[in-house]
């Protein structure tokens, strides 16, 4: 494109210098009488090629002294350092990454205004020494000194065929070094074409965790969606969302959004046309509380429901704590009335999105979700219709109320960093992976399933913050180095919080046709024994007893300890 518009301009240079040339020719001749050939026509032509000559000459002299392929080593050494003075405004930058993503990026950066690229980086030996758009490319063992050497900045990752295991282990060189670290997307990403090639991330914490992937079976993917009419409760909280944005890659027949949250639910509905404004299937937004069971029933008839993904829940654990009540009448009452409601208008699958925390709970929020899981375990004994399964798995980067955000603000704001406990550890697990899983074993569901997602090692939230400063260009604040740029600030545990949390009840699972999820045996409650503690609890819920509240809960659940004292101030109101 750019060599055509060289060759239009320098022709039409030469046309507008050939018409004024053949002007003065003609005055001269009118003033004198007589005519005299100042420039002969070969002139014309002659001058049209020197032009093309000197100006293509030019550009493929300098490509090759910026490419490095014409060694200058003085020339090239002083017009790094007059580049070098001129760009003392812009962030300088190591490319890791000496290959053709690598050579388009520092291209790129050439013509920005923000970032000055100063060298390469590469494990490979065989590009080490090379020059690339005039820049050295450097062993990664060498990263101390130029850091030091060049002044440099940010370290930019441009690598996107790299594997997330590559990407944890490149990280893990660069994150002891106080340099910012991004990088640029995955193939998948730039194929999708959700991002252009020369966009850079901030470094996900997805590819600190260093997690393995499997890739999805697309027969369950699509057996309890494609074709069907779905329902998606919460479906403008963080899971719920993400749920429809995968569920609308497999083609339903229609899509439900079931959401209490009207702006919640406006966003989803309108995020989803706009993702896909040409699907055959319609999306249907439906405002509504899980508590109004008439509401559920009438709907899943309606539409001829096939398939339920039930999130809908209050999972902030402080916060349920200081409302029990609440947490039971959304958490329990209203896993039970969609399941209830289910049942009637023949749903065939219902799939619950559960929690680590209903292990073993210490907090009003972990209770009530083992209670629903009991609820859907006892309902598939009672009957055949609908099949129920349940799907447990722990904190998912990136939801409403995660660490993850809030660190990074802190750390923009200049800190403190807050972490309740040196000890805490947690999993972790991207939202579109937990999905993408919970989906697959919603598939796999034969009834009163409890199936376990796993979530890889569990990580320390003190090192996980420390890792974050530090790839942020910054430094941690202790004892050790009383002058870095970042506290971290312990601020105990909260309400209800535990320092680990456990997948499993037991030690009974077994596999499934996903290494990523298991199928875990544990124990149930009867019915008729269930449903007489569940009447007790709906007194006890609509007197607002929270005492009694939690008396019961500790009945049906197994293993509750509560960590936290009733709240005094609701229970004296």
């Amino acid at each position: 494109k750019s060599s055509g518009h060289l060759f239009f301009a320098v022709t039409l240079y030469a046309l507008i210098w050939g018409l004024f040339t053949f002007l003065i020719q003609t005055d001269f001749a009118r003033e004198r009488g007589f005519f005299i050939e100042i420039f002969p026509r070969s002139v014309l032509i002659i001058n049209w090629l020197v032009g093309l000559i000197v100006i293509v000459g030019i550009r493929i002299f300098a490509y090759f002294i910026f490419s490095g392929q014409i060694k200058f080593s003085f020339f090239n050494k002083e017009l790094k350092r007059n580049l070098d003075n001129f760009d003392t405004n812009k962030s300088r930058v190591l490319i890791y990454g000496a290959g053709s993503a690598g050579a388009q990026l520092a291209s790129a950066l050439f013509s920005t205004n923000q970032l000055h690229p100063v060298g390469f980086i590469d494990d490979n030996t065989e590009l080490q020494g090379n020059s690339i758009s005039g820049l050295k490319v450097s062993p990664v063992n060498d990263i101390e000194d130029l850091i030091i050497e060049h002044k440099v900045d940010e370290v930019l990752i441009a690598i996107p065929s790299a594997s997330r295991a590559d990407r944890f282990t490149i990280i893990d060189k660069l994150e002891r070094h106080p340099v910012i670290v991004r990088m640029l997307p995955g193939l998948t990403e730039i194929a999708q074409g959700k991002v252009k090639i020369d966009d850079l991330l901030q470094v996900s914490i997805k590819d600190l965790l260093g997690r393995k992937s499997v890739e999805p079976n697309e027969l369950l993917l699509g057996k309890n969606i494609t074709n069907k009419t779905v329902v998606v409760t919460g479906a403008g909280g963080s899971i719920g969302s993400e749920l429809c944005r995968q569920i609308i890659l497999l083609k339903p027949k229609a899509l439900i959004l079931f959401e209490r949250n009207e702006l919640a639910l406006y966003s989803i509905d309108k995020e989803l046309n706009n993702l896909d404004s040409y699907h055959s299937f319609k999306i249907y937004p439906i405002l509504g509380s899980v508590n109004d069971k008439m509401r559920l029933k009438n709907l899943f008839k309606h539409f001829g429901v096939d398939t339920v993904y039930h999130a809908a829940a209050y999972k902030h654990v402080p916060m349920v704590e200081f409302n029990n009540t609440e947490g039971v009448n959304n958490n329990m009452f209203g896993t039970f009335n969609c399941a209830m409601s289910a049942v009637d208008s023949g749903v065939k699958n219902f799939v619950l999105i559960s929690t680590d925390k209903a292990v073993r709970p210490t907090n009003t929020m972990g209770a009530t979700k083992r209670v629903a899981e009991l609820i859907l375990q006892a309902f598939s004994v009672r009957q055949n219709r609908t099949t129920f399964s349940m799907v447990r798995f722990g904190n998912v980067l990136g939801s409403s109320g995660s660490v993850i955000p809030l660190f990074k603000k802190q750390i923009i704001e200049g800190g403190p960093v807050t972490v309740t406990d040196k000890k805490i550890i947690r999993y972790f697990m991207t939202v579109n992976e937990a999905v993408e899983l919970t989906i697959q074993a919603g598939a796999m569901g034969t009834g009163g399933d409890v199936f376990v997602l796993d979530m890889g090692k569990p990580v320390k939230i003190k090192e996980l913050a420390e890792k974050l400063i530090r790839l942020s260009g910054l430094t941690v604040r202790d004892e050790i180095n009383p002058t870095g740029d970042i506290e971290i600030k312990y601020t105990g545990l909260r309400a209800g919080e535990k320092l680990y949390e456990e997948l499993l009840i037991g030690d009974n699972v077994s596999e499934t046709e996903n290494p990523l999820i298991m199928r875990a045996k544990e124990d149930k409650h009867d019915w008729d024994k269930l449903k007489l503690m569940l009447d007790k609890l709906v007194l006890a819920n609509d007197g607002y007893d929270h005492k009694s509240v939690r008396e019961i809960l500790i009945e049906i659940v197994p293993g509750y300890k509560p960590e936290s004292a009733v709240n005094d101030i609701l229970y004296k109101n």
